[in-house]
């Protein structure tokens, strides 16, 4: 049986967050908690490849105890199982920790069952980095491929999957053996309304939780921000942009303007050189 295990995040909604003016950090109390959109679409793909190829999905995250709520949350995409490690020790985590923290659980989870794919988001909405997918297949020395937006075949039985990469001009098809390791995109897939009994099962779901404990041998100087050599000196918000003009008048009058200052711009182009002989035209 296929037994595939996304990895998720709990994010604050970056679209409402607020940076705090005074210690230039994110204040996430001013935004809700939400599954981080990138991992909501492998969940959906882990789901769909369920369907396919039959099996089983299982997430697992790391976070704080409210961080059950994302695991609902893909409870009612359509996952089976879900895993929450949480422990003060895990505080302060970096990409580099978060991975070794993870990859203790899903060599757990492997334990009582083993796994032919892990999936995970592209990365997350409030780091950006797209490190901790990878991190994870270094650790368990299985092949990692990034930028995932289409598979297109798994054989559990031969070992293998072929999944399309996408790149700057076009996509790159690879055949890669299983267990492997996906970070996709969310054009692979589109999320579909979530199904009642899903929902119904979701909200009274209780996923497992682990500690540092649970997860057998562990190296606690690799956990936290003892585990972390990333440190971030300082967050600022970007300079909001200066100068500028506000276009009156009727749609004819604003048109009118604009094309006025563009070409009051070009005469200034043309004026400072550009069109000498090797220049812009």
């Amino acid at each position: 049986m296929l037994h595939i295990v996304a990895c998720i995040k709990q994010v604050p909604d970056t679209k409402i967050i607020k940076m705090n003016p005074k210690t230039n950090t994110m204040d996430r109390s001013s935004a809700p908690a939400i599954l981080n959109p990138y991992d909501a679409h492998a969940v959906e793909e882990a789901v769909r490849l369920k369907a396919r190829y039959g099996g089983k999905v299982s997430v697992v995250t790391m976070g704080p105890p409210p961080a059950v709520k994302a695991i609902r949350k893909c409870i009612e995409i359509g996952a089976d199982e879900g895993y929450l490690i949480t422990d003060r020790a895990f505080a302060g985590a970096d990409t580099l920790a978060t991975s070794y923290s993870l990859t203790k659980a899903i060599e757990k989870i492997g334990t009582m069952e083993p796994i032919d794919l892990i999936i995970c988001g592209k990365m997350t909405i409030d780091g950006d980095t797209g490190q901790v997918g990878p991190g994870i297949a270094r650790r368990l020395d299985i092949p990692p491929l990034t930028s995932v937006n289409k598979v297109v075949e798994l054989d559990r039985e031969v070992g293998y999957a072929v999944v399309h990469r996408k790149l700057e001009d076009g996509y790159e098809v690879i055949q890669t053996t299983l267990p492997c390791l996906l970070s996709v995109e969310k054009e692979i897939n589109e999320i579909p309304y979530s199904t009642l009994p899903n929902m119904m099962r979701a909200a009274r779901y209780q996923p497992v939780i682990w500690s540092v404990e649970d997860l057998g041998i562990v190296d606690r100087t690799k956990l936290g921000l003892k585990g972390s050599p990333t440190i971030v000196a300082k967050v600022w918000p970007p300079d909001k942009p200066k100068g500028g003009e506000m276009l009156q008048g009727s749609s004819e009058e604003q048109v009118n303007r604009l094309f006025s200052i563009l070409m009051n711009k070009k005469e200034l182009f043309h004026k400072s050189g550009a069109t000498e002989e090797g220049g812009v035209q």
